[in-house]
């Protein structure tokens, strides 16, 4: 049975949208309810300080129910380092308080935590504490971090490298180098970026005073492993913790791990007996959310005299912030993994360095690790094209693994089990107009303008996050209710998973509750994070359909007094094949002998990552007079296995690439290495993409099936991020290449930067 109209590979409309278009939304700010107190954070204005608070006098304040320093939160546990990574060496990971205690190591810090009546009050409060502060030597960059000299972030360590790791194989790299005709080397900075998603991080806690029972709600990627991380801050039993999470507008990555704020209302609430509301404004966001990129790498690419690759050989340095939060040792390996893109590269050697600073700490953002890889190789890769003179398409189509090749086990550890990269390569140049570029170059020059076009072929490994349970229920009217731990955050989980649920028991998308984010009716959850809600959560929740829709028919059979092999589901029924003899699944489930078998559980566990992959083109026009370049037409062309939502995928493509663009184009956190302030600490001086910053993005998929996957798919929600920056980056050194023989310029590419390039070297 396929379903025409709802079913699997249908563009659905999204069922979420009508309420979410009607302000009837409830985001972490909506569901605080009239009688709670607020709370504010006091953070570091210092990038390195001892200092020591008096709050005597905000604490005697009118409307001042707390206080909370480094002091009184002492006996709690500390934010976790949960990572392993590929070394001979465990990581030392110093403490992460939930409020600093005595020295604050970056602009930001948590040093105190301010409960009053009304948030007014609070916030005149957490400025009427007295600090005292002794400044201390401090460092920024990553690069600056690794000389001898640089003041230590932590004492407890001789210098500020967190970890020093090798992927691949050296030796063998070398001898490769030794006999390359050609080496290519380039040196790339990826800039920190921060999230900025539109609704900012929250909390409300509640406190049950009959139940000795915290409730807390809280914006995130998943409350369960946020709640199992919060048990061992506070040191409660599982059964002393609910944690839910409302909707959610955007999480990238940034809302996976629970921050301070979270144990801190929490503690506060159970101390006063009440509820307590936390709501970060953009200045929170910027200075006490986790960042993301901040890689500073050098490659080198040695080729033979037919232009093959011969080997890879990268030197990554990560920038850690000042402490190590949940996932961030793993962010860079996760990229490392990946270095060889798309390439058939024999060997390979990856070196990769964490480094502390005193900066906000980094942590996973939207790709985690493998925007940073793919824009290494892909930029290398055109650099290298310039080097030996040959097109960069050509040069990537004579390096690619052949669809032949598949399964493909690649010099750094990963098995591809499909895809075909030469393909989607053409199929972009051709939507593209590639072999139209000339013509377009020729009528730019004559408007005294620069043009350029660039391309990326980038591939990923996501879509193995773990063992998603799907829980289905059939209710009194028939209908189904989906349990399941995953979370969304504006990706359309409840249009995706009612599609999948149709394709086994042909109901309708209204038909089809989706319940998600509650620890206490949801026992289990992984959350939403490496695009695995459908690959992992989607697979699941077709094998529980698959559970239900053999119990149905089990109980239809008894019901209608035929063999269970003679019943087809159709239309929230089960009937005899070829005859009007029906059941509805509202008459099954008021059946006394139903019991247990209207419900069905199953998690899939995915035995290796699935790998999407695709290629991006950019084509740009650059003002030379100002450096304002702009994209004319971008074209991306994906393999995601199979499609799900083609309407939802397009969503997912273009929001990442927005992203990607962004980071290219304008986004920097930039911090000032004399006094380690955030210059663009708020969204005056922080440059996201406007509309008219986007070009209209044209979209196709040029799927391969996933051969492990039991739907085929391969995940989907952090590929346009992965492919935009390189693609962008490309086209716009092709076009100072073409006009001036630069051919290199770091993101972000803003006129100041593009300007200065360009009259840096003369005609």
């Amino acid at each position: 049975m396929q379903p025409l109209k709802f079913g699997f590979g249908q563009s659905v409309l999204r069922k979420e949208d009508d309420p979410l278009l009607r302000g009837h939304g409830r985001y972490i700010a909506d569901v605080a309810p009239r009688e709670t107190l607020h709370a504010v954070v006091l953070r570091s204005p210092h990038a390195h300080a001892r200092f020591h608070v008096d709050a005597a006098k905000a604490q005697a304040m009118p409307g001042v129910r707390l206080v909370l320093t480094g002091a009184e939160t002492g006996d709690l546990g500390f934010l976790p380092c949960t990572v392993e990574l590929p070394s001979t060496t465990p990581l030392d990971v110093p403490p992460y308080p939930i409020l600093a205690r005595d020295e604050a190591r970056h602009v930001g810090d948590a040093i105190a935590f301010v409960v009053a009546d009304t948030l007014e009050r609070a916030k005149d409060a957490a400025e009427a504490i007295t600090v005292t502060w002794e400044e201390l030597p401090h460092v920024i960059g990553a690069t600056e971090a690794l000389k001898p000299d640089a003041p230590r972030v932590w004492q407890r360590h001789n210098d500020n490298v967190v970890f020093d790791i090798a992927l691949g194989d050296e030796a063998s790299t070398q001898r490769a180098f030794a006999d390359a005709v050609k080496i290519v080397s380039l040196t790339l900075v990826n800039q920190r970026v921060v999230a900025n998603y539109l609704d900012t991080r929250g909390v409300v806690a509640e406190y049950d005073t009959e139940q000795d029972r915290l409730t807390l709600t809280l914006s995130s990627q998943g409350p369960h492993a946020i709640r199992d991380v919060l048990l061992q801050i506070l040191k409660i039993p599982a059964e002393k913790l609910r944690v839910m999470t409302p909707d959610v507008g955007g999480g990238f990555g940034t809302k996976l791990f629970p921050y301070r704020e979270h144990a801190l209302a929490a503690v506060t609430a159970k101390q006063l007996r009440t509820t307590v509301t936390w709501i970060a404004d953009r200045s929170d966001h910027f200075i006490g959310d986790t960042q993301g990129r901040d890689n500073v790498t050098t490659a080198r690419l040695a080729l033979d005299e037919k232009q093959r690759f011969l080997a890879l050989d990268v030197d990554l340095v990560a920038n850690m912030g000042a402490y190590l939060s949940q996932f961030a040792p793993l962010i860079p390996t996760l990229g490392a993994v990946l270095s060889p893109g798309v390439y058939d590269v024999p060997t390979c050697h990856v070196r990769v360095r964490g480094v502390y600073t005193h900066t906000v700490p980094v942590d996973a953002y939207r790709g985690a690790g493998r925007p940073e890889a793919a824009y290494v190789i892909e930029r290398l890769v055109d650099h290298a094209a310039r080097e030996v003179e040959i097109a960069p398409d050509a040069l990537r189509r004579r390096n690619f693994i052949k669809p032949n090749a598949m399964p493909y086990h690649s010099a750094t550890g990963q098995n591809y089990d499909s895809g075909n990269f030469a393909a989607h390569l053409k199929r972009a140049q051709e939507l593209a107009d590639w072999s139209g570029f000339p013509k377009r170059l020729r009528q730019t020059k004559k408007l005294g303008r620069l043009r350029g076009i660039g391309l990326s072929t980038y591939i990923e490994a996501c879509g193995n996050a773990g063992a998603e349970t799907a829980t289905l229920n059939i209710e009194s009217d028939g209908s189904v209710t989906l349990l399941i731990g995953t979370q969304s955050t504006g990706q359309g989980h409840a249009t995706a998973y009612a599609q999948v649920v149709a394709d086994h028991l042909g109901l309708p998308p209204e038909r089809v509750n989706v319940v998600q984010g509650d620890t206490d009716r949801i026992k289990s959850g992984i959350g939403t994070g490496g695009s695995s809600s459908i690959p992992c959560g989607g697979a699941s929740l077709a094998g529980a359909a698959e559970r239900l829709a053999d119990n149905l028919k089990g109980l239809a059979a008894e019901a209608l007094e035929t063999s269970a092999d003679d019943l087809e589901i159709a239309a929230e029924s089960v009937r005899v094949s070829g005859t009007d003899r029906v059941i509805s699944f509202a008459a099954l489930a008021q059946r006394p002998d139903a019991g247990s078998r209207l419900t069905a559980a199953y998690a899939f566990t995915p035995p290796q990552a699935t790998y999407p992959n695709g290629t991006h083109i950019a084509e740009v026009e650059v003002d030379p007079a100002t450096g304002e370049s702009r994209i004319d037409r971008y074209v991306v062309v994906d393999d995601f296995g199979v499609t799900l939502n083609p309407l939802l995928l397009a969503g997912q493509v273009h929001g990442g690439t927005a992203q990607g663009i962004g980071q290219a184009l304008m986004e920097h956190a930039v911090y000032d290495p004399d006094s380690g302030q955030l210059v663009t600490a708020s969204l005056m001086d922080y440059a996201v993409p406007r509309a008219d910053d986007v070009p209209a993005i044209e979209f196709e998929t040029c799927n391969v099936r996933c051969t492990h996957n039991p739907l085929g798919v391969k995940g989907a929600g952090e590929a346009g991020a992965i492919g935009s920056c390189p693609a962008v980056m490309n086209a716009i050194v092709d076009a100072l290449w073409r006009a001036h023989g630069i051919s290199h310029l770091d993101m972000p590419a803003t006129p100041q930067c593009i300007w200065s390039a360009l009259n840096s070297v003369s005609d």
